[in-house]
């Protein structure tokens, strides 16, 4: 068990711990105090959501103090014995997972704790495992994702299973597709948990799109990671009627209505963060498939360092940005990452002294101190008239969250060059190609040129997984592509091939963003009036200095940040 030393040190309160460690003041313990009062939650949520500190902070607090030992999670595979030891509600309740015996000794169980002062915790554990317990120090956050790593899929499965049983008693061994008749099985708890969990473990494994896909006779889970769909899990057909409806119901749809498409939003808080999560159910052969998309607010509104421009390219960026009018325009295709580009510009303009208006479809993001305006074609507030109403209400910044119309690209320049900054996206796919896209949808050269302060083109290419990523030397043909000539020793990477933990097997993790900045100057707006062609304007701004996508993806992969393959992917154009 636990020594009498490390005993003595756990009388000692989280506060009072992490106020000697200097994680926090006595000033900011006496206010979470009082707040825990209010919410009755532990201590370390209430310090973080009040913004004093981080998780990671705490933990890190947490060892100097008590000297124990941190542990990362995620490169960590857990054996099966230790697996089945504990139930997961257990591991969840306490926010704790046993991850290994001890070096030398079997009957000692190291357990990576949020909370390793919890006594009760690690009694209730030694009497379930019937093990020593030795404690170590994990985040919150990692915990809880480690948790669902390993017992997501299987709870789903119980969850699942506990629905189809406790319909088959209710109304007897039947098809469970012609048996779904109301609203009074959605709100059973099993499919509440199901679509509850569904959502959590996207979070956890950093999807951005989660699909329910009917088949002929199961339901696929697949989640959109780092741009790649990955299957998850799949269930019996009969869970999709109610696994539809409980959502449809969360997000507003109308729940009877089953040959439609249908639209809607919910919202779920994950880890104490809130998600937006967009809804899309279309009918199919087989029965309504459901795409979720899910956007977090701190997920969008990133600060312009943490886009992951080059040097030259970011301070491109910040010159843009310092023009008081015009319109700036970043472009690419859909899930290129043009809306955290978006939010990011509005963020960094947004302070007391300026109005800043946007018109969306759908608004991604609620952000404070910025009036955020749905379009809704059916009440006739399409982008045009939504614009044509912010320009009576005495804008600084607009925002369109597209410009899909010549209607609306004309108002846009117009606002442009009446003094306001237009802040909007295009679907092209490089930033020459973007002017001319606005010439065909009838805006005059000349309002182009006056009125366009800079384009940003963008795609985002995963990141090789720093753990398991291997050297090799580039080809000939490698070598030509990424501009390097032949004689020129150059070693690049690529995926690895072994079951990595910390990417789940797929040799990245997490994307980056690659950008073709275009500042008009004298000499584009010149070239703009002349009725130039894209690849004239491209090669003009190259000439001063504009590195095009495939350079800048050129550049991660020399660095060893992102592979030949990703590049391909993006450059196909010229490669």
């Amino acid at each position: 068990m636990l020594t009498k030393g490390k005993l003595g040190r756990r009388k000692k309160r989280l506060g009072d711990l992490l106020v000697d460690a200097g994680v926090i003041t006595g000033e900011q313990l006496e206010l979470a105090l009082k707040e825990q009062g209010k919410r009755k939650e532990k201590l370390g949520l209430i310090l973080v959501d009040l913004g004093f500190t981080t998780e990671h902070e705490i933990a890190e607090g947490l060892c100097e103090q008590l000297g124990m030992e941190m542990v990362s999670l995620h490169a960590i595979c857990i054996p099966e014995e230790i697996i089945g030891l504990v139930n997961e509600s257990v591991l969840r309740k306490y926010s704790l997972i046993p991850f290994s015996f001890g070096e030398n000794n079997p009957n000692i169980l190291k357990v990576a704790m949020a909370d390793p002062m919890d006594i009760r915790a690690i009694d209730d554990l030694a009497i379930i495992t019937n093990l020593q317990i030795s404690p170590v120090v994990a985040t919150p956050q990692e915990v809880a994702a480690t948790i669902d790593r390993y017992y997501g899929n299987v709870e789903a499965m119980k969850v699942a299973e506990q629905y189809t049983r406790e319909r088959e008693e209710q109304y007897g061994r039947k098809n469970g597709k012609d048996e779904f008749t109301g609203t009074d099985e959605v709100s059973q708890a099993p499919i509440v948990r199901l679509v509850t969990q569904i959502v959590e473990q996207a979070v956890h494994k950093r999807a951005s799109d989660i699909h329910i896909e009917p088949m002929e006779h199961q339901v696929r889970i697949r989640f959109r990671i780092d741009g790649i769909l990955q299957e998850e899990m799949r269930h019996d057909i009969s869970l999709l009627p109610a696994i539809v409806a409980r959502i449809k119901i969360v997000s507003g749809m109308d729940i009877s209505e089953k040959r439609k498409a249908q639209d809607g939003r919910m919202t779920s808080i994950v880890d104490r963060r809130e998600y937006d999560i967009r809804i899309s159910v279309l009918p199919t052969v087989y029965g309504e498939k459901v795409v979720m998309r899910l956007t977090s607010k701190e997920g969008l509104t990133k600060s312009r360092q943490e886009l992951g421009m080059f040097p030259d390219d970011l301070e491109k960026f910040n010159t843009i940005l310092k023009h008081p009018h015009g319109i700036i325009l970043v472009t690419g295709p859909t899930g290129s990452g043009k809306s955290t580009t978006l939010y990011t510009v509005l963020s960094e303009l947004n302070h007391d002294g300026v109005n800043i208006v946007t018109v969306e479809d759908p608004v991604e993001a609620n952000v404070t101190g910025i009036n955020q305006v749905q379009v809704n074609p059916k009440a006739n507030l399409t982008f045009a008239s939504a614009l044509r109403s912010i320009l009576r209400q005495d804008p600084d910044i607009i925002m369109i969250g597209e410009i899909r119309d010549s209607e609306t690209a004309q108002i846009a320049v117009k606002a442009s060059i009446t003094g306001h900054l237009v802040v909007s996206t295009l679907h092209t796919n490089s930033a020459a190609s973007t002017i001319t896209r606005l010439s065909d949808m009838g805006v005059e050269d000349y309002l182009i040129a006056d009125s366009v302060i800079g384009v940003i083109a963008q795609r985002l290419v995963r990141k090789l997984c720093v753990h398991c990523k291997v050297e090799r030397e580039a080809t000939r043909e490698e070598k030509h592509f990424l501009g390097v000539a032949e004689e020129k020793k150059l070693v690049i990477c690529e995926p690895g091939h072994v079951a990595c933990p910390y990417c789940n097997g797929t040799g990245y993790m997490g994307r980056i963003g690659v950008y073709e900045i275009m500042p008009v100057n004298s000499s584009l707006r010149y070239a703009i009036s002349s009725h130039k062609t894209a690849d004239e304007i491209n090669e003009i701004a190259v000439s001063e200095g504009m590195r095009v996508l495939s350079r800048s993806a050129a550049n991660y992969v020399c660095k060893g940040i992102t592979s030949m393959e990703e590049m391909k992917r993006i450059a196909y154009e010229e490669v």
